[in-house]
């Protein structure tokens, strides 16, 4: 099946509303575009920006219009470089970091905010003065990012922290008054921004779901809970022009719902989205009347639409492929750890075979991260070949609470891989999936997992697919980018003190126990999880014997995202989980 199409996502109105910039991939590479913009339509032919000449993986505007700024990945790798288009043509910000990734702008347009990396591991945040290349240093420390910058150009919010250990800070500009947002710490998402009169933060502290939170910054009144829902994490949050409404992104078991809330009167009502079950941006056009949403869902490719907030308005695609047909929609499934942790995972099967099928189980990186039903041309190309694809939300996945992130923290990971082996086992007691036909492949934290469930359970598994993923725990940490590496230790654990759970938990050293035949997927510029975790996974299956598959991309880091490469990936996994899969299917028939 043919699910090739060009992805449409990360559309960043300019501040007189005349323009519109966004990230695409119709020219083989994510790109940024622009285009002319009359509040609900690209009214002319769009423009690839040829200073951004990398990967794009994020745009913004300056206040004022001037200036239009870039995060790029060169070679599709983790040190990304800031890069701006202003009036005196293209200029990279601190060009010799090892890193530089984007944060707020100025509300006077002149200054940006950046974390720039080096090798001790901590992010500094600066302010930069874009006029001359002057900065000034926030705050240092893992994860260090500038979230916003009040209106009147006197304070900031900076949030620092390693992963599941997120703080905010107040910063006073003219005096360095630093004032903690987020008593206790500990919190997963922390993120601010101001009107003004007020401090919005996004964060989970305190709660077990992200809430929306108000500060008066005047001091007139203790912070004021906005928003917030028992069974849903507030993924997103957009203030309109006028601060008057917000615009909330809600994540209900994996599937977006937008609403729009009146911060005046407190009235809340719904808004429909475009189509696809996860929105994934949301921007106001300038007047207010209407919203640039990103969305994307398992039949619905990345696209970008405008909807509108007049009664009676209809969303419309304002940048879109046409949704190939055919596509299959998965089922959200509900079953349960082996400790009875209720777990959830997406079923898509193909749809003219009842009983028994093949089936591929796919697990998810991050592992903060959430499986959720999303364009996946791999799930649909697999389908097609009559293979069933479950992906779950393993216990440490966002979209659960705080708690249910948590869960696989440092020694609870033995846990939390008991999860895959209850994902199967479900699958062959609700009469999904034969045992004799399952396989197992993930990407980044979910190929480390891959590569543990196959060391773990070699009985359960008769493929594997290990996309980008850790193998040794210890040289991961010594191999990667010292920022990812110190940001880490709250989740895999500390590799000094915790050495000898490292060890016990990285696959490298079950090796012997790996029999199923194995796919390994690398990108040549990955230093997230650096290649060296490919080769060496390789090298000692191939000492024992073995004959894994190494699938290595050049050009590309630790995401395929040129489209050619991606259609190669696809053909190849396909190819390489067909044949025990459905061999065995075969040979379980014959006998």
């Amino acid at each position: 099946m043919n699910t090739h199409t060009y992805t449409y996502t990360d559309a960043v109105p300019a501040p007189d509303g005349t323009s519109l910039a966004w990230v695409s991939d119709a020219s083989g590479r994510p790109r940024a575009w622009t285009g002319a913009f009359d509040g609900s339509a690209v009214t002319g032919p769009p423009r690839p920006v040829p200073a951004f000449d990398e990967d794009v993986q994020a745009l913004s505007w300056s206040p004022d219009g001037r200036w239009l700024a870039a995060q790029l990945a060169p070679g599709g790798g983790e040190r990304t470089r800031v890069r701006l288009i202003g009036p005196d043509g293209p200029v990279d910000i601190a060009p010799a970091a090892r890193a530089v990734t984007l944060g707020a702008w100025s509300p006077g347009g002149w200054r940006l905010g950046v974390t720039i990396f080096g090798d001790d591991g901590d992010g500094q945040a600066c302010l930069v003065d874009v006029r001359d290349g002057t900065s000034t240093v926030l705050a240092s420390g893992p994860a260090a990012r500038v979230c916003a910058v009040s209106s009147d150009g006197r304070r900031a919010v900076v949030r620092l922290g390693r992963r599941g250990a997120r703080e905010l800070e107040l910063v006073d500009l003219r005096s360095g008054l630093r004032t903690p947002l987020l008593p206790g710490g500990g919190a997963v998402v922390a993120d601010a921004r101001f009107d003004r009169t007020r401090l919005y933060v996004h964060t989970d502290a305190g709660h077990d779901r992200p809430v929306l939170m108000a500060l008066d910054l005047r001091g007139r009144s203790a912070p004021r809970l906005i928003a917030a829902r028992d069974d849903a994490d507030l993924d997103g949050v957009a203030l309109d022009p006028e601060a008057a409404r917000v615009t909330l992104v809600w994540n209900v078991d994996g599937r977006s719902e937008l609403e729009l809330l009146d911060l005046r009167s407190g009235r809340a009502e719904t808004v429909a989205p475009p189509p696809g079950d996860v929105v994934t941006s949301v921007a106001f056009t300038r007047d207010g009347r209407a919203l640039l949403v990103g969305s994307e869902g398992p039949s619905v490719p990345p696209r970008i639409s405008h909807v509108p907030l007049w009664p009676g308005g209809v969303a419309a695609p304002l940048l879109a492929d046409p949704s190939p047909p055919g596509l299959v929609e998965p089922d959200l499934e509900h079953f349960t750890g082996e400790d009875g942790l209720p777990l959830t995972g997406w079923l898509f099967r193909p749809r003219t075979t009842p009983g028994p099928v093949p089936v591929l189980l796919w697990l998810h990186g991050g592992p903060e991260w959430q499986e959720r039903p999303v364009y996946a041309p791999l799930f649909q190309a697999l389908l097609a070949a009559g293979i069933a694809v479950f992906a779950p939300n393993v216990r440490g996945s966002t979209g659960y609470g705080r708690a249910f992130v948590a869960a696989d923290d440092g020694p609870r990971r033995h846990v939390a891989i008991t999860d895959v082996r209850a994902a199967v086992g479900f699958l062959v007691d609700s009469g999904h999936a034969d045992p004799d036909r399952v396989g197992v492949a993930g990407r980044s934290y979910g190929g480390y997992l891959t590569l543990v469930a196959l060391a773990w359970f070699p009985e359960l598994f008769v493929v594997g697919v290990d996309v980008c993923g850790m193998s040794d725990l210890h040289t991961f940490y010594r191999d990667t980018e010292p920022w990812i590496a110190v940001s880490a230790t709250t989740e895999y654990g500390d590799p000094a003190h915790d050495a000898a759970l490292l060890r016990d938990l990285s696959p490298l050293h079950r090796a012997d126990a790996i029999t199923a035949p194995l796919l390994v997927v690398h990108g040549e510029h990955d230093t997230n999880v650096p290649l060296g975790e490919a080769t060496q996974i390789v090298e000692a299956l191939r000492d024992r014997g073995r004959a894994p598959g190494f699938l290595l991309f050049t050009g590309e880091g630790h995401e395929v995202r040129g489209v050619e490469n991606r259609e190669r990936f696809v053909d190849e996994v396909v190819r390489w989980v067909s044949g025990p899969l459905l061999d065995t299917a075969e040979e379980t028939r014959a006998g």
